[in-house]
């Protein structure tokens, strides 16, 4: 099942675990916790936000050699959600996501830098509407621990800024802000 993005990209280097070798996360989308939203300008006057319902993810962190950590995030941009139904028609047109002609957004990181000890830079290809291009996730490492469940679990923050025109969209209102929320399962 191929389901993104849009940073969730994306948000998955552990910074702060002292783990001795590389350990891999599943997203945990089932259970929610974890986001993908979005704030453009409406018309150039004010803001819309909305988000991507539908997404999945992994990523893997080694935290001896961070540059074997890595993301992949699959978005179905179909589910974009702006809490309008009409917009959300409209947005999934060819002037703006081009819903029918790609269904799904692809992100996969390509390196990541650390900036802090809670902060890294993680860099990727995101393909969306058939384009390929390079973007850069500023994340944060929210915190880890035991779940309830006898698991362990992993959190990051991350923000992107993506220019439309970069993915030959028509929007004319400048750069969209993606903000990613992530909590991942430990496998």
């Amino acid at each position: 099942m191929k389901k993104l993005l849009l940073t969730t990209l994306l948000l998955t280097t552990p910074l702060g675990i002292s783990s001795a070798s590389a350990a891999d996360y599943v997203i945990d989308v089932e259970g929610m916790h974890a986001a993908i939203n979005f704030k453009v300008r409406h018309v150039g006057i004010s803001w819309l936000t909305g988000r991507f319902d539908k997404f999945a993810g992994t990523y893997s962190y080694d935290e001896d050699n961070l540059m074997a950590s890595k993301v992949s995030v699959d978005i179905d941009v179909g589910s974009v959600n702006s809490n309008h139904e009409a917009r959300d028609k409209h947005i999934k047109d060819p002037t703006y996501l081009n819903v029918e002609a790609h269904p799904m957004a692809h992100f996969e990181s390509t390196s990541i830098a650390k900036t802090s000890d809670t902060t890294a830079i993680i860099n990727g290809n995101l393909t969306l509407n058939g384009v390929t291009k390079p973007i850069a996730l500023m994340t944060t490492h929210v915190g880890q621990g035991d779940d309830p469940w006898g698991g362990y679990r992993t959190a990051f923050e991350a923000t992107a800024m993506l220019n439309p025109q970069d993915f030959d969209f028509k929007f004319e209102y400048g750069d969209v802000e993606l903000s990613l929320y992530v909590e991942g399962v430990r496998q």
